[in-house]
This record gives C-alpha cells, structure tokens and sequence, in this order.
C-alpha cells in the first residue's frame, strides 16, 4: 500500500534517485543498544577465534598450522568488523580508507592475505607465524589512528628508547 501512495504521489522516482549506499544505510539503522550489544559478541567471538588459533599452535605443536593461521585470521577480521556495529559499515569503510588510515589499513588487509597464503597455500610455518606478529602489529598501529595523538607519541616513546 505504501508503494502504490508513493508511486500516485511521485514520490518513487525521488526514491530511485537517491544513491544505493543512502538506501542501504537508511534501510539498516540500529539502535545504540543493538549496535553495542552486536559489538561486544562481534568483538567476543573475535577474541574467542584468536584464543582457539593460538591453542592450534601451542597445545597441538605447530601440527594444525593451517587451522592456527585460520582462527587467528578470522578473530582479527571479526575485531575489526565489531566496529562496524559502532559506525555502521558505510562510515566504516570511509573511515578505513581515509588518508590518515590508509596505509594502515592497507597493511592490515595485506598481512591477513600473507598469513592465510604462508599457511594454506605455501605451507611454510615460521612465514604464517611472522606474518600473524605483523598482523597484529599492523592492527594495533590501526587502532591507534582512532585516538588522536597516540600514534605520534607511540612513535616518540619508541624513538626515545632507541635512543637511550
């Protein structure tokens, strides 16, 4: 009914001129306790993922590399996508691509591609493991582009131990 009053008032070519992403995103509005509720069981799994790929690693002796880099890749991936609930994923991704973020972000993306490739494909143990550390890093150095300053006095505070 709602279609055929809009479509009599004109209003649905008003509709299909507005952008898909506007679409999508007025579509999918949650409410503050949705979002944070779908954050912190996002960001619980994501940890859960991580815990289980490092029991992979150490409790099974390096023998399910596959399934540690596995684990560990998708509880980084569910971290980074807690915050999507936050923002919401169109606001997101804007922000992953902006120019502060966008080394990081590229980064992030280009060692969770390595570590899976070290351990699925080339089957080289100390390559996914390297590459998982670096993943790591390479969130931390992403997280810390949403608090201002930080990156810069992370950067100072490692400058003045080096030169010490």
């Amino acid at each position: 009914m709602d279609k055929l009053k809009k479509v009599l008032n004109g209003k649905e070519e008003e509709e299909d001129q507005q952008g898909i992403v506007t679409q999508i995103y007025e579509g999918s509005t949650l409410s503050w306790s949705t979002r944070l509720k779908g954050f912190i069981i996002c960001f619980v799994i994501g940890c859960l993922l991580s815990v289980l790929g490092s029991f992979f690693l150490f409790f099974t002796f390096g023998t399910a590399l596959s399934l540690f880099a596995v684990f560990y890749t998708l509880g980084s991936v569910c971290g980074l996508m807690s915050t999507m609930f936050l923002m919401g994923p169109v606001k997101q991704l804007k922000n992953m691509f902006k120019e502060k973020r966008i080394i990081a972000t590229s980064l992030v993306i280009l060692f969770l591609a390595l570590t899976l490739c070290a351990a699925l494909w080339w089957k080289i143990a100390i390559l996914a493991i390297i590459f998982c550390i670096c993943q790591f890093l390479a969130l931390i150095w992403y997280s810390l582009s949403y608090i201002p300053y930080a990156r810069d006095a992370v950067t100072k505070c490692f400058q003045g131990c080096l030169n010490c």
